[in-house]
């Protein structure tokens, strides 16, 4: 029997369907839907095949975007993970307004298909609740499309939010907010998140709060510092990261930043998303952080804004330490991304014509 059963509560787009009906819904999803349902269509009909397994597409935000083997039963567990941490319930309603070719789309379904919940599909477009007029419990959403949904947060009871960088700035608008939302930690490998931080935490707590790993999820270092995690319910393997982090216990950690950006300017090593947390409650453009070769330094600081003025906006560097001053500010009217709007650092610097530190 295939591991992949439909549980018998779930519905789609209102309508009750068992595994024959699910089938006919997903190559009429083919045929003639829209190009996010046939995107559906294409992981429903994958899910309920005899396969052991699916493929999935890897986002391609810190290199070549390649395509992944998940087994199908990993997959189930960390389904049921999700639903036991946020406690949600068969019939709970879900919307998923998330491209289904990534992780973060795909999960939404498979927790709908075994858990036995009511999910209904929207465009995964920016801002995707401005057509829905109804409650759900649980959604899923990039930080884009976040920012771009506050004044109608209140549909939603319990959000989670990954697939990019959770800036201080969307922190600051989301706090007054009733719907609790979480940011994730996670990725293809991993099979989705399997650490979570509450953002809107009405309680005040010194300094920023660290990611939490799930159950069944533990958390080291490596000898460059960057996060392992062994999660043996959704991966077979220890899964090793380019993520730095200051470990704070085997289920706790906070991230630094990743190897891959890390500066090193005159011998003093810089974390750029560190720095990007102080400075994003004044800049509200998309901007990030980089090295560029410098003959004296090794590595000079820069600064990235999109936008196409360079008599943008005056910015107060007295909030940083002297060493985390950027020595240059770059213009550009378009960054780089990859299809479900990740930065590309490396891909926009080069498009910048700005040198690359190797």
């Amino acid at each position: 029997m295939a591991t992949s059963r439909l549980h018998p509560d779930f519905h789609l787009n209102g309508r009750h369907l068992k595994t024959t009906e699910l089938r006919e819904v997903a190559a009429s999803f083919i045929k003639t839907g829209e190009p996010h349902e046939e995107e559906v269509g294409h992981f429903i009909l994958s899910w309920l095949d005899d396969k052991k397994y699916v493929l999935v597409n890897t986002s391609g935000s810190t290199g070549d975007p390649k395509t992944i083997r998940l087994r199908k039963k990993l997959m189930i567990n960390s389904a049921k993970a999700t639903a036991k941490r946020f406690k949600l319930p068969e019939k709970t309603t879900s919307l998923l307004c998330l491209p289904s070719r990534f992780i973060g789309g795909k999960m939404m379904l498979v927790r709908a298909m075994v858990l036995g919940w009511k999910i209904d599909l929207v465009p995964p477009k920016s801002n995707p609740l401005d057509t829905v007029f109804k409650r759900y419990d649980f959604c899923a959403m990039i930080p884009f499309q976040l920012d771009n949904s506050i004044s109608r947060l209140h549909l939603i009871s319990k959000l989670i939010v990954g697939g990019g960088s959770f800036s201080e700035s969307l922190k600051n608008k989301v706090q007054d907010i009733d719907t609790k939302i979480y940011e994730t930690y996670g990725m293809t490998e991993t099979i989705s998140h399997i650490a979570i931080r509450r953002v809107n935490l009405k309680k005040d707590i010194d300094g920023p709060r660290p990611f939490k790993a799930l159950k069944n999820v533990s958390v080291s270092q490596d000898e460059r510092g960057c996060l392992v995690i062994k999660a043996p319910k959704v991966s077979t393997d220890p899964v090793i990261t380019n993520d730095m982090v200051e470990l704070l216990s085997y289920k706790r950690f906070l991230l630094l930043g990743r190897i891959d950006n890390v500066v090193n300017s005159g011998g003093i090593k810089l974390f750029p998303e560190h720095i990007e947390a102080k400075l994003s409650p004044q800049i509200d453009v998309p901007f990030f952080l980089a090295g560029e070769p410098d003959n004296a330094l090794g590595e000079k600081l820069i600064l990235i804004v999109e936008s196409d003025s360079i008599d943008w906006v005056d910015l107060d560097f007295s909030i940083l330490d002297k060493y985390e001053i950027p020595k240059a500010v770059y213009f550009i009217p378009n960054f780089e991304r990859t299809e479900n709007g990740k930065l590309r650092r490396g891909a926009t610097l080069q498009k910048l014509g700005v040198q690359i530190s190797s």
